[in-house]
C-alpha cells in the first residue's frame, strides 16, 4: 500500500486527468441509461410466466398489461351507458399499440367495466396511459375511469419521483452537508463530494453498458446515487482523519499519505469488498430485475474503492493541508473535539471496559426483543392497498372493487394446453370447463368467473382460456391462499383428460411464484454470502473470532430492523407518525435489507475492528486496543451511520408504503448498527472475549494466507468479564 501510494503521487496529475475524462465519458454515455432502463418484471420458468406467454401469444393479451375502463352512472344507469362505454373504451384502444377491446359488460346497478388487452409489458404499456384517458373523453350520465395495473404504475411514477426527490434534496443532502461540516470543521468536507462526484457517474457510465444486454430497473439510479454518496462518505471520512492524524504527529505529506493507505487505505479496500460481496447477493437471485440492483451493488463499492484508493489520495496530497486553512466550526470546538483523552468516545469506552458485562448483556437483550415481532411476518407480493388513494386509477378501481371485488384488474387466467388444433372445442374438454367454471364460482374467493365469450379459445382452438375474479387484491393472503386451492384441489377436480396441460397465471399466481421462487433462493445465497465474509473478514482482522462474532452482530441488527418492520407496519405502531398500518411487508423488501444492510454494517466493523487491531498489533493489551479504537474512529462511524440514517429516512417521508417500509428498514438498521452495536455492543464483547479476539494459530493463518497471530505463546485465559 504504501508502494502504490508513492505510485499515486508521483503520477498525481495523470490519475485527476484520466479520472476526468472518465466522469466525462461516463456522463455521455449515462445520459442515454434512462432510454435503456425498465421496470419489467418476469419469473423465468414459473408456472405462471408460462400461462402468460401462452396468453401473449395465441391471444394477444399480457394479462398484466391489460386495462380496465369504468363508467360510473346513476343507481339503475348500466344498460344506458352501455353503448357509449363500449365506444369511449373503442377510442382508448385505438391509442395503445396492439390494444384490443374484447369485452363491455355491467358488473352491478350502476358501472359498467370494459377490458383493453396488449401484448405490451407493463413498463411498456403505462406509457400510453394518458393519450387513452385523453381519447376515451366523458361519458354523458357518467364518470369514466382508466384503470388497471399499467394505469396504476403510470399514475404512481410522478408520485415515486417526487417523494424521492424530496427525500434526496430535502432530507439527505442538507442533513448530510450539516453532520459533514461539522465532523470536518473546515472545507475539507468537501472531499467525500469530489469522490462522490468522481464514482457516481463512472459507475453508471460502467451500467449503461450492461443495460445494453441486460433488463435493468428504472430505479438503479437512485440506488447508485444514495448508496454512492454513502459511501464516499464513509470512505473519505476514514481516510482524511488518518491523514489529519499523521501530519499532525509530524508526518511530511508524502509520509502522510503512505501511512494513511498502508492503515485507512487497507481497511477500506477490505470494507468496499465486504460491501461488494453483501449487495452481489442480488446478482445471484434467479430473478431479473433482482440482478440488476445487484450489478450496481457490486459496481458502486469496488469503484468508490478505486477512487479512495487514486483519487482520494492524489486529493489529500494536493489539496487537503489548503482546505483545512479554512476554518467553518470555531477552533476551540475543534480542539475539544480532538482531545481523544477526554473525549465522550474515550470516556464511553472507559465505562463498558469496567463493566462489559452489563453493557453486552443488556444490548443483547433489547436487540433480541426488538427482533421478537419477527415472528408475526407475513410476507407479500405487493398490493394496490399501499398506494395513495387520490389517484384516478386507484378510484376506478375502487369502484369496481365495490361493484365486483378487488381483484378485478388482477385476476387469475387459468390456461387449457389440450395439446392439439381444435381440442379446446372436444365435448370431454368443454365438460372440464364447465366443472371448472362451476368449482371456481363455488369457491368463496372468486366474484366472478369468465368462461365463455371473446378471448375464451384461441384461433387454432387449441387453448382454452378461463378468468377468476376474486374478490380481495391479488397480494392478499386470502388471494395467495385461493391460489393454493385453486391448483392443488380445484384444477385437479375439473377432471380434464389426460395429456391436457392447466396453467394458472395472472395476478395472485403471479405473486405466488413471486414469493416461491425468491425464498427458494434467498437462504442459499445468505449463506454463501456469510462464508465469503467470513473469509474476508479473517484476512482483513487475523483472526477466527472476531469475523464470527461481526457475522452474527450483522444477522442480530437485520433481525431488529425486520422486527421493527412488523411492529410500525403491521402492529401499527408507525400510524401516529403518518405511516399507514399495512398487514403485510414487500417480499422484496427483506431480501433486498439484508443485502444492503450486511454490507454497509460491515463497512462500519472494518473500520472499527481494524484500529483496534492495530493498536492490539502496537500495545498487546486488549482493554487498551478496544478502548483506542473506539476513541478514534467512533465518532467518524456514528457520522457516516447518521448521514446514512438520513438518507433512508427519506424514503419514509414518502407516501407509498413499500417504500416506506424499505426507508424504514434501512433506516432503523443504520441507526441500531451505529449505536447499539459498534458503539455499545462491540467493545463489550471484544473486552469479555480477551486475547482470544486476536488469536489466529498458524496452521489457520496457512490456509487464509496471512501472518499467524499467536497470543505470545501463552496459554488463553478463561473468558471472563475482566479479563484479557
Amino acid at each position: 500500500m504504501e508502494r502504490w501510494a508513492r505510485t499515486v503521487i508521483r503520477f498525481r496529475w495523470a490519475v485527476l486527468a484520466a479520472w476526468l475524462a472518465l466522469v466525462v465519458v461516463a456522463g455521455m454515455a449515462s445520459s442515454g441509461l434512462s432510454d435503456l432502463l425498465t421496470n419489467r418484471f418476469v419469473l423465468p420458468g414459473a408456472e405462471s410466466e408460462r400461462a402468460g406467454k401462452i396468453l401473449e401469444e395465441n391471444f394477444g393479451q399480457k394479462p398484466e398489461g391489460s386495462f380496465s375502463l369504468v363508467v360510473q352512472g346513476r343507481p339503475g344507469s348500466a344498460q344506458s351507458l352501455l353503448s357509449p362505454a363500449r365506444a369511449a373504451a373503442a377510442r382508448a384502444a385505438a391509442k395503445l399499440p396492439t390494444g384490443k377491446l374484447v369485452d363491455v359488460r355491467p358488473v352491478s346497478g350502476d358501472v359498467v367495466t370494459a377490458r383493453i388487452v396488449s401484448e405490451l409489458q407493463p413498463a411498456d404499456a403505462k406509457g400510453h396511459t394518458q393519450a387513452m384517458r385523453d381519447a376515451a373523453g366523458q361519458v354523458p350520465g357518467g364518470r369514466v375511469y382508466l384503470t388497471g395495473q399499467s394505469a396504476i404504475e403510470s399514475d404512481l411514477e410522478p408520485v415515486q419521483n417526487r417523494d424521492l426527490k424530496v427525500g434526496e434534496l430535502f432530507i439527505a443532502i442538507p442533513v448530510a452537508l450539516a453532520i459533514l461540516v461539522f465532523v470536518f470543521g473546515t472545507l475539507a468536507f468537501l472531499l467525500p463530494f469530489m469522490l462522490a462526484a468522481a464514482a457516481i457517474p463512472v459507475t453508471l457510465g460502467l451500467i449503461w453498458i450492461f443495460a445494453n444486454f441486460m433488463t435493468l430497473s428504472t430505479y438503479l439510479t437512485n440506488m447508485v446515487a444514495l448508496i454512492g454518496l454513502g459511501i464516499a462518505i464513509d470512505y473519505s471520512l476514514l481516510m482524511v482523519y488518518r491523514y489529519r492524524e499523521e501530519r499532525k504527529s509530524g508526518r511530511d505529506k508524502l509520509a502522510a499519505v503512505e501511512r494513511t493507505m498502508n492503515t485507512a487505505g487497507r481497511a477500506v479496500v477490505f470494507s468496499g469488498t465486504a460491501v461488494a460481496i453483501g449487495l452481489a447477493l442480488m446478482l445471484f437471485m434467479p430473478l431479473p430485475f433482482m440482478r440488476g440492483f445487484g450489478l450496481a451493488g457490486l459496481l458502486i463499492p469496488l469503484v468508490s474503492v478505486l477512487g479512495a484508493m487514486t483519487l482520494l489520495p492524489a486529493l489529500l496530497y494536493l489539496i487537503e493541508d489548503k482546505l483545512d486553512r479554512v476554518p467553518l466550526v470555531p477552533r476551540r470546538i475543534v480542539r475539544r473535539r480532538e482531545d481523544q483523552e477526554r473525549s465522550f468516545w474515550a470516556r464511553l469506552a472507559a465505562a463498558i471496559m469496567r463493566r462489559p458485562l452489563v453493557f453486552a448483556v443488556t444490548t443483547t437483550a433489547v436487540l433480541i426483543a426488538l427482533a421478537a415481532p419477527l415472528t408475526s411476518l407475513q410476507l407479500g407480493p405487493g398490493s394496490n392497498e399501499g398506494v395513495p388513494k387520490h389517484l384516478e386509477s386507484v378510484r376506478g378501481l375502487n369502484v369496481l372493487s365495490t361493484a365486483i371485488g378487488a381483484g378485478a384488474i388482477s385476476p387469475s387466467e387459468i390456461v387449457v394446453d389440450t395439446g392439439r388444433a381444435a381440442g379446446a372445442r372436444e365435448p370431454q374438454v368443454q365438460a372440464a370447463r364447465e366443472r371448472l367454471a362451476s368449482l371456481l364460482r363455488g369457491d368463496g374467493e372468486i366474484a366472478d368467473v369468465v368462461a365463455a365469450g371473446p378471448q375464451t379459445v384461441d384461433p387454432s382452438g387449441r387453448y382454452l382460456h378461463v378468468q377468476a375474479i376474486g374478490k380481495h387484491e391479488y397480494g392478499l393472503p386470502e388471494s395467495q391462499q385461493f391460489v393454493d386451492r385453486l391448483r392443488d384441489v380445484i384444477v385437479p377436480a375439473a377432471a380434464f383428460p389426460p395429456n391436457v396441460e392447466v396453467l394458472t397465471g395472472g395476478g395472485p399466481p403471479f405473486g405466488v411464484d413471486f414469493l416461491d421462487i425468491t425464498y427458494g433462493a434467498f437462504p442459499w445465497l445468505v449463506l454463501a454470502v456469510l462464508l465469503l465474509t467470513y473469509v474476508l473478514l479473517v484476512r482483513a482482522f487475523r483472526s477466527l473470532l472476531l469475523p464470527l462474532k461481526a457475522i452474527i452482530l450483522n444477522l442480530l441488527s437485520i433481525g431488529a430492523a425486520y422486527g421493527i418492520l412488523v411492529l410500525v407496519f403491521k402492529l401499527g405502531a408507525g400510524e401516529p407518525f403518518g405511516l399507514t398500518q399495512f398487514d403485510q411487508i414487500e417480499g422484496w423488501i427483506p431480501v433486498f435489507l439484508f443485502a444492503m444492510l450486511f454490507g454497509l454494517s460491515m463497512d462500519y466493523e472494518v473500520f472499527l475492528v481494524t484500529r483496534m487491531r492495530e493498536e492490539w498489533d502496537a500495545k498487546r493489551d486488549n482493554a487498551a486496543a478496544v478502548t483506542e479504537g473506539l476513541a478514534k474512529t467512533g465518532r467518524l462511524v456514528t457520522a457516516a451511520g447518521l448521514i446514512m440514517f438520513a438518507a433512508f429516512m427519506g424514503f419514509v417521508a414518502g407516501s407509498i408504503v413499500g417504500l416506506q417500509q424499505f426507508g424504514l428498514g434501512l433506516a432503523a438498521a443504520i441507526l441500531i448498527d451505529v449505536t447499539i452495536i459498534r458503539a455499545l455492543l462491540v467493545p463489550s464483547a471484544m473486552k469479555l472475549f480477551g486475547r482470544w479476539n486476536w488469536w489466529l494459530p498458524e496452521s489457520a493463518a496457512k490456509v487464509f494466507r496471512v501472518e499467524p497471530s499467536p497470543l505470545d505463546g501463552t496459554p488463553a485465559p478463561a473468558l471472563r468479564p475482566g479479563g484479557r
